[in-house]
């Protein structure tokens, strides 16, 4: 039985490669120079693009000087009360993250046209639970910061400059 594992699993192995499966590995840009533009001061979510950005060869430069103008109309962070009890007390909250942005030249030359991006997360709380529900909430806007960095990253990776 175990002369057949390790016969079949190489097989397997194989057949994933052989079928074009690859992991997904960092964004290649048609540019070399991004600028970030409309983020109010310390937004996660540019900070999240910055981070991002340090380990890939595009650099982030003043406007004038990209190729590429990431402009932010809109970042909002929100906790909206969804489901309470009979006594007023919130069971449930829902996050929310809305980033609306479009992609320009430093010519203002449309690349990638205003796009809506908007991610929520579900939160269920009881007062027993409280401090645990406070670090459960910081660890899903987190979550949401980096799922809304990585779907831009690949929205970037799709412009190409003229």
């Amino acid at each position: 039985m175990r002369l057949r594992a390790w016969l079949i699993a190489p097989a397997a192995l194989l057949s994933l490669g052989g079928c074009g499966f690859a992991l997904r590995g960092a964004p290649r840009f048609e540019f070399e120079r991004l600028a970030l533009s409309g983020f109010a001061s310390r937004s996660p979510v540019h900070e999240g693009l910055v981070r991002a950005l340090e380990r890939l060869p595009v650099r982030l430069v003043a406007r004038l000087q990209a190729q590429v103008v990431l402009e932010v109309q809109r970042e909002e962070h929100a906790k909206v009360a969804v489901a309470s009890t009979a006594a007023g007390q919130v069971r449930e909250w829902q996050l929310q993250l809305t980033l609306d942005y479009r992609v320009v030249t430093p010519g203002d030359e449309l690349l990638l046209p205003s796009t809506a991006l908007r991610l929520t997360r579900d939160l269920t709380t009881t007062e027993a639970q409280a401090l645990g529900k406070e670090r459960e909430e910081s660890l899903l806007r987190q979550s949401m910061v980096q799922d809304a960095v990585a779907l831009v990253m690949r929205r970037l990776a799709a412009v190409r400059p003229v």
